[in-house]
């Protein structure tokens, strides 16, 4: 199946809720979205909705969805978040990179950040950037997309007691 990409769809009622699933199952998961397993919807909910707060098609946030071709499912999303400074508006930090954990491993993150490159460089963009819980071992993965890291604070994320993990920031240049 391919993809179908989304920039900015309506965030109506149905849409929100097929992020919160889907952002709660990829935590369940073992992903590294912002919470540690195990969490509710009822839990994401709040921080979901402080993400879509800002996003709109004339900014300052946007956001990407990804549906498989055929089913119409929500396969991944992510955003790409402004860091509303006058000075860092070339560039936007991407957010919340999800795919479903029932789609990994056909691809498809790498399509998503091959679409959010794209139209990134679209809006006219010179860069993107992305943070990443260390341990996961996700620097391999953004490597292959081009991404490089460009900083690490060690032990900024405390997943649990006696569990710190780095803030690793990575970049992709896109001129």
């Amino acid at each position: 199946m391919a993809l179908i990409f989304t920039v900015d769809p309506k965030l109506d009622p149905d849409l929100r809720t097929a992020v919160v699933r889907l952002w709660t199952d990829v935590t369940n998961s073992g992903g590294a979205v912002g919470f540690v397993a195990p969490v509710t919807e009822e839990e994401v909910w709040d921080t979901a909705e402080q993400q879509f707060a800002g996003v709109r098609p004339d900014g300052p946030d946007r956001m990407l969805v990804a549906h498989e071709s055929g089913t119409g499912r929500l396969v991944g999303v992510l955003f790409f978040e402004s860091m509303r400074f006058e000075l860092m508006e070339h560039w936007r930090m991407l957010k919340r990179v999800m795919v479903h954990p029932d789609f990994q491993g056909r691809g498809y993150g790498a399509e998503l950040l091959a679409e959010a490159e794209r139209v990134a460089r679209r809006w006219g963009l010179q860069s993107l950037r992305l943070t990443a819980r260390g341990g996961q071992g996700l620097e391999g993965f953004y490597a292959r997309s081009g991404y490089r890291e460009v900083g690490r604070v060690p032990a900024a994320i405390r997943v649990a007691p006696g569990d710190d993990r780095d803030d690793i920031t990575l970049w992709l240049d896109l001129r």
